[in-house]
């Protein structure tokens, strides 16, 4: 689908044709779509680049345009295997107009395109790709926090956990966390190459505002880098947890069993049909049944101290 929007007195608003300034979308163009991009005297390698989802970030200049592929965080269904994941999103400063392309739709996407970044104005190319960029690194921070709360949930729940279930919901957290560690360093060089370029140099406040956006970009990638760490450690440690947890369980039953056995072993004994001794004596039952009683409490007191129950 492609939709142009443009920056007015009223806001973002959606224009019905190419105009100076604009702002083309276009996400998971169809054949005719790419066909009318490719009509714009755009390399088609800038078009069809970007619809590939593990295209890696980097920056190509052709012909005076300008390709920057971005990777982007994206959040999956929770029942997914990789809960958030990354995929590509291709921007392109050609004439008088900025285009973005993507295979898939994106929340800040969706944001940008709402209106819903601050100083967005679709005039300002240069103003744009960064407000773009810092968006991007600040919903990395915004999913790590969402990962972050996921795992602290899993853990309490790891702690009388007997089942892998838990430990393989943080495998897939992990995932996650491999996916943008790579996404993120990749990002950071194509922001570095961008700032070697001095393609911002022109305006103090974009210079200023690309070294926000890297630092951004830097604190995610070190809070990535300590999740990531954190729960390596911590799926190795409920490993063994939930070994343990099993552990005791088998111990508590064994106990139970022993335990269990002995007045089972004393009315076997006197089930016999042989002679016994207090066969014919009245109170019998009742005094059996107390001494098999009474030895099975000396042995459940008797692991209890050992901690063997």
């Amino acid at each position: 689908m492609i939709t142009i929007y443009k920056t007015t007195d009223h806001g973002l608003e959606v224009v019905p044709e190419l105009c100076k300034g604009c702002w083309i979308s276009a996400v998971d163009p169809l054949l005719n779509e790419i066909a009318w991009l490719k009509e714009l005297s755009l390399p088609e390698e800038f078009i069809l680049y970007p619809l590939d989802v593990d295209e890696r970030a980097r920056i190509e200049r052709e012909d005076g345009n300008i390709l920057i592929v971005v990777r982007l965080p994206s959040a999956e269904a929770p029942t997914a295997d990789v809960p958030f994941t990354t995929h590509a999103v291709g921007i392109v400063l050609a004439g008088q107009y900025i285009l973005t392309i993507s295979k898939r739709d994106n929340e800040i996407l969706q944001e940008l395109a709402r209106g819903r970044v601050k100083d967005l104005s679709t005039v300002k190319r240069n103003r744009f790709i960064l407000r773009f960029l810092l968006n991007t690194a600040s919903k990395y921070l915004s999913y790590l926090r969402e990962i972050n709360r996921a795992v602290d949930h899993l853990e309490d729940q790891l702690q009388m956990s007997l089942r892998n279930r838990e430990l393989l919901g943080l495998l897939k957290y992990q995932k996650s966390l491999v996916y943008f560690t790579t996404a993120l360093k990749s990002n950071e060089l194509m922001m570095e190459r961008l700032q070697r370029s001095q393609h911002f140099a022109a305006y103090p406040d974009d210079t200023d505002l690309l070294e926000d956006v890297l630092t951004e970009n830097q604190q995610a990638i070190e809070m990535t880098n300590i999740a990531s760490n954190i729960l390596s450690s911590m799926m190795d440690a409920f490993a063994s947890i939930i070994s343990n947890n099993m552990n005791t369980v088998m111990k508590f039953l064994a106990s139970m069993t022993i335990v269990l056995t002995l007045p089972v072993l004393v009315a076997s004994l006197f089930g016999m049909n042989v002679p016994l001794p207090f066969q014919n004596w009245p109170f019998a039952f009742g005094v059996i049944l107390l001494v098999s009683m009474g030895l099975a409490a000396f042995v459940a007191r008797f692991f209890l101290k050992r901690d063997w129950m």
